[in-house]
């Protein structure tokens, strides 16, 4: 329940502003960049993750197995996880896109990526700049749409090959 608490606490942390400030007293490179966002986005799956793993734990499979004198890592590791790891398959595309445009929102304001490095936050930049060029901007637009429902239907394919609780049939 402390624990609980504490996720509570540093999810509430608003992730940009922090590496805003981080990048206002370093100079940010990919590799810091990754790790404050790893660091603040684990926490939103905590929540379903935990929903998922008490629903499982009341299914009546997880209580045969109790009932037979299996150990709580074997009902946690053969039947908990693999009935509850859809639910984290499922939310794994929204956070890579989470990712992408917190970076590009970044790269935009400048506290991204050092200034020689590429980015689309920095051609968005540019495009904003220069609008008597409006093809900057929307070769930005187009890429990111594309990039970002592509991750979203491997997510979603990736989900579904995932979920033990479809039934399929092969003709």
């Amino acid at each position: 329940l402390i624990f609980q608490r504490l996720i509570e606490i540093w999810s509430n942390i608003p992730t940009l502003y922090v590496i805003m400030i981080v990048a206002s007293i370093i100079p940010p490179g990919f590799w810091t960049l990754l790790l404050i966002m790893i660091a603040f986005s684990w926490t939103n799956m905590t929540w379903y993750m935990r929903t998922a793993s008490y629903r499982e734990n009341t299914r009546d499979y997880v209580l045969a197995a109790r009932a037979i004198g299996a150990g709580g890592a074997r009902i946690i590791f053969k039947h908990i996880l693999p009935n509850s790891i859809s639910t984290v398959v499922t939310f794994v595309p929204f956070s890579v896109a989470a990712g992408v445009t917190a970076l590009t929102a970044l790269d935009y304001l400048g506290f991204g990526l050092p200034a020689p490095t590429p980015s689309w936050g920095e051609l968005l930049k540019q495009g904003t700049d220069n609008l008597e060029s409006p093809w900057i901007v929307t070769s930005v637009v187009v890429a990111m749409t594309l990039v970002l429902m592509l991750v979203t239907f491997i997510g979603e394919a990736i989900r579904e090959a995932f979920d033990p609780k479809v039934f399929r049939t092969y003709e």
